[in-house]
């Protein structure tokens, strides 16, 4: 195969801005996944409950603002959201070794920045979703969402091997600074992307809440996107409520440095890679309805390995379990992002992906707190397992929906879309 017919997209100038713009960005975020409870854990000496807690508040801004976010984003050029949240969560993560360097730091600092850097990112993750079909056209979703999920794995891999070692040898908070740098990169090289969608028309009476209802009329009135989105809550919940004590219990029950921590971290990475070299071909082959379902099932009961789990050989054997919940789960995000971007008209992007974001990450600050609850009464080791035996179950509703049999996603009018072929040759 020639390597210009390999890099695809990649050889158009402004896809390769967003792709490194995701890079940096991701980056930055799997930095902070790591290093952000071990803050609480480590430098603040933060319980279960409180570490729970923590998790449902970098969430929160999913049901606080989750659907108006998307008629607010259908207003504007998706662009200049992501840049100026880019730019404004980088801040927010900044105050952070500043105040622990200060002394100042306190776990309701955290609260603060949480709920804060939360916020800002339903918002920027609503214009990132909504950006690609203007950038790329249609006809290239899958494409596309492949190669940005290629390059998140490679930051799932890459980003706790940094963490992991800065957090040993310079503290959690300043490692902080890297997560900060990372998304302020991220924001600068999305202000040298040089196509523009058309600015939306100003409504003459807007109303917002009837924007957001008929992003709501929209997703009730497909039967296999609603599948996608309550089964994607119900993953979700369980899944926030595994990842709340998986730390805590990697730390305290497993016995592991934060060096072993961000090894694990990145295994899983390296499944998420996997997931995404394999996602348009098992897409293809198996049917990009039915591998929406059938990657879950095969791949979310072996997240019990971790619980069994005691310090030694088998924190390796257990963190394959994890490895093979990314691969699943990046393979099903492919496919049913592509779905959705393919089924929505152009105008209702920002508000389909809201409803889809706010229904499918609505429970996460429930999962936090149930996941820091469940860990106090049961411990983390039992936690683990109500969340693996759950992340099981989610697939329930996409069994039970069109998906179950369906092989490709529903065919969307593209007249009003971009094409990719005009695009710049950058």
């Amino acid at each position: 195969m020639p390597k210009t017919s390999r890099l695809g997209l990649l050889r158009q100038r402004d896809f390769r801005r967003f792709f490194a713009a995701t890079a940096l960005g991701q980056l930055g975020d799997r930095i902070m996944f790591l290093a952000f409870p071990l803050v609480a854990i480590a430098a603040l000496h933060a319980d279960e409950f409180q570490v729970g807690l923590l998790t449902a508040m970098t969430t929160t801004g999913s049901l606080l603002v989750g659907l108006p976010a998307g008629a607010w984003v259908d207003r504007m050029r998706k662009r200049s959201v992501m840049i100026s949240t880019d730019l404004a969560r980088a801040l927010a993560l900044l105050t952070i070794p500043v105040a622990w360097w200060a002394d100042l730091l306190t776990i309701w600092w955290l609260y603060a920045v949480a709920l804060f850097h939360g916020v800002l990112t339903v918002f920027f993750d609503v214009a990132y979703v909504s950006c690609l079909p203007h950038l790329v056209g249609r006809d290239h979703l899958m494409e596309g969402n492949s190669k940005l999920s290629a390059i998140r794995s490679v930051t799932s891999i890459s980003g706790p091997g940094v963490a992991g070692p800065l957090v040993g040898f310079a503290g959690a908070p300043a490692t902080l600074l890297v997560s900060s740098a990372g998304m302020a990169l991220s924001g600068l090289l999305a202000v040298g992307i040089r196509r523009r969608e058309q600015k939306p028309e100003p409504r003459e009476h807007p109303q917002l809440v009837r924007d957001v209802k008929e992003g709501l009329k929209f997703v009730r009135e497909q039967p296999a996107l609603r599948a996608i989105l309550l089964g994607d809550a119900l993953f979700n919940l369980f899944l926030i409520m595994y990842q709340t004590m998986l730390l805590v219990f990697l730390e305290r029950d497993a016995g592991l440095e934060p060096f072993g921590i961000g090894l694990v971290l990145s295994g899983m990475g390296c499944g998420a890679l996997l997931g995404a070299l394999l996602a348009t071909r098992l897409s293809t082959r198996i049917g990009q309805g039915r591998v929406i379902w059938l990657a879950p099932l095969f791949t979310c009961p072996l997240t019990a390995l971790m619980p069994l789990t005691r310090p030694g050989w088998s924190v390796a054997v257990a963190a394959l379990g994890l490895s093979a919940l990314s691969l699943g789960g990046v393979v099903r995000v492919v496919a049913q992002s592509s779905f959705q971007q393919a089924l929505t008209p152009d105008r209702l992007l920002g508000r389909v992906s809201a409803t889809a974001r706010f229904v499918s990450w609505g429970g996460i600050p429930l999962g936090g707190l149930l996941g820091g609850a469940s860990g106090s009464v049961f411990g983390a080791a039992g936690t683990l397992w109500i969340g693996a035996a759950g992340m099981t179950v989610s697939v329930l509703p996409n069994v039970l929906s069109p998906l179950r049999t369906m092989r490709t996603s529903p065919a969307q009018d593209t007249s009003s879309s971009s094409s990719y072929s005009e695009a710049h040759n950058g």
